[in-house]
């Protein structure tokens, strides 16, 4: 696929499915522009798009040429792609938002060393390392689950595929979906193992 899309959408991969069948992967103007060969081709198409970071299904308007599209997705998309300013000390990488606490909370708070956003920090910074594994690993399996939910939801062994990647139990998952169509097997575990894109 050639790579004329807008560089703001560069980073945002999706994958489209005709059917069962992988029709398509990358950036998501290139897949947009196959997408729309293929519907075109063939009128009866039933072709579903996935955001490759989240595992949800996503719909572009395919209206026009190959550039009218790509600039349509990077307005529509510009908000995941360029975080918005805020308040806060930018330079630092500080920023401001609303935190709602009960009054006991922002007395804790206020007593502790350094103040209450020092704090917050603190605790944030220590939750997370102590975390980031079974957050990981749980983003992982979500995405997984829902495009197997939306492409796999009325196969045979679905339930107990489900029930498996949630139980951290891969081989059994890979037996319960070892009826369903190949590119749809490949697609669960490309998700579930990382290698589609980093983590929503």
């Amino acid at each position: 696929m050639s790579s004329n899309h807008p560089a703001s959408t560069a980073n945002l991969n999706c994958t489209a499915f005709d059917g069962s069948r992988r029709l398509a992967s990358g950036p998501y103007a290139e897949v947009a522009v196959t997408v729309k060969e293929r519907v075109l081709s063939h009128p009866d198409a039933a072709v579903l798009i996935f955001d490759d970071r989240s595992g949800r299904e996503i719909d572009f308007d395919l209206r026009g040429s190959g550039r009218d599209i790509a600039e349509r997705i990077a307005k529509q998309f510009a908000a995941t792609t360029e975080p918005a300013r805020a308040a806060g000390r930018p330079k630092l990488g500080v920023v401001s938002r609303e935190v709602t606490l009960l009054p006991r909370h922002w007395e804790w708070l206020a007593a502790q060393q350094g103040g209450a956003s020092a704090t917050l920090r603190r605790l944030v910074e220590s939750a997370s390392r102590g975390g980031d594994d079974r957050a990981v690993l749980r983003q992982l399996q979500e995405r997984a689950y829902r495009f197997m939910s939306a492409m796999a939801g009325n196969l045979p062994g679905f339930e107990e595929a489900s029930r498996a990647l949630f139980a951290g139990k891969i081989a059994d998952m890979e037996m319960h979906m070892a009826g369903w169509p190949e590119d749809v097997r490949a697609h669960v575990l490309r998700l579930f193992e990382g290698e589609a894109a980093p983590i929503a």
